[in-house]
């Protein structure tokens, strides 16, 4: 963790910031190893406090033995001048994505019961840009992740059956990867059988999963916090002539893009990578929402792959590549991998028959 504050201080002055306050919960867990609920992180050049109440004391002194451990009791205004009385004047970042307005002002109150109030300074993106590039012990983590995943696809796909319900495969894959080793699963899996699968972000329900359609399967595991995200859309039976061609032209615009995304790309050029493919062949219009996105601690996170993104790609970056096209009336086809970009290439960490 020491190697993580030392990148986050360097960025300190460069922000003009003489010390962050850390509240989002993966930040706070990459930069300490804290993983409970509740807790703030206040890192400056010569320090480094985990701030918690009595519930995670014990357990932050396990977890964090890089920092000091204060606790906590009761309303902001009673521990908080403590906390930054040693900065005094200081410029203090905050993470105003995370930080409710209600809360920038109980904050702002307490520290204006100081003789020199520290300047609360708004931040966006400082502990999540030190993320987006993940070291080896992180890619190791999303790598079982998604052959967790891998597993949970070739174990109960061959078991599905006409009939069943979208609930119960989805009950059936989660259920399999829990007591295969994952954590809590970072999002619901999606089944999504005929015309459902044109809602990329469905809900699976009591439909019956019928033959010769198609059926969407998005899911992901957990390991040591760390998610994997995947998608493959499968037809019980021999599916429609329709089927054979929207699948085709999804599979091709992902081939297209894992073959040719490479490392100074911006999220907009790689997206186009696969875009293109699905307008050329006329469904453009079916594909609403970006080819991908960055995944670790949080299934959604840095860099964003999709239209308008200025993010760069980076050796080492993990992220998904998911083109989509959806039907209303019909359904949905979307294949999803979890790709790391190494040495200048792809390379995908799931390994799911696609």
């Amino acid at each position: 963790m020491s190697t993580r504050l030392r990148k986050l201080r360097d960025k300190l002055p460069e922000k003009g910031l003489d010390a962050l306050l850390v509240s989002q919960a993966e930040n706070r867990r990459y930069l300490s190893g804290f993983t409970g609920s509740a807790g703030y992180l206040l890192v400056s050049q010569n320090r480094a406090v985990l701030a918690t109440d009595f519930r995670y004391v014990e357990q932050s002194r396990l977890q964090a033995p890089d920092f000091e451990i204060m606790k906590i009791e009761g309303e902001v205004g009673r521990w908080f001048p403590q906390l930054v009385a040693p900065l005094s004047g200081a410029r203090l970042g905050f993470e105003s994505r995370d930080l409710s307005f209600a809360g920038q002002k109980q904050f702002a109150e307490a520290a204006a019961t100081l003789k020199q109030p520290v300047n609360l300074t708004p931040t966006e993106g400082l502990v999540e840009s030190l993320r987006t590039v993940k070291e080896p012990e992180e890619i190791a983590c999303l790598s079982q992740a998604a052959a967790l995943a891998d597993a949970a696809i070739t174990e109960v796909v061959p078991r599905i059956q006409p009939g069943m319900s979208e609930r119960m495969v989805a009950w059936m894959l989660e259920a399999f990867m829990r007591e295969q080793g994952s954590q809590p699963l970072p999002f619901d899996i999606i089944v999504a059988a005929g015309p459902n699968g044109a809602l990329p972000h469905y809900q699976p329900a009591d439909t019956a999963i019928l033959a010769n359609q198609p059926v969407v399967i998005d899911l992901g595991a957990r390991i040591s916090g760390y998610a994997s995200d995947m998608t493959r859309t499968i037809c019980l039976g021999e599916g429609d002539r329709q089927f054979q061609r929207i699948y085709d032209i999804v599979l091709g615009a992902q081939l297209t893009a894992m073959a040719t995304i490479a490392p100074g790309m911006t999220g907009e050029q790689a997206d186009a990578l696969a875009r293109n493919v699905i307008v050329e062949a006329g469904y453009g219009d079916n594909f609403g929402h970006s080819l991908g996105h960055g995944t670790g601690l949080a299934t959604h996170e840095d860099p964003r792959v999709g239209p308008n993104s200025r993010d760069i790609l980076q050796n080492d970056m993990v992220f998904t590549v998911e083109p989509g096209i959806y039907i209303p009336g019909w359904g949905g086809v979307r294949i999803e991998d979890m790709v790391v970009l190494k040495e200048g290439k792809i390379k995908s960490l799931s390994k799911a028959r696609k």
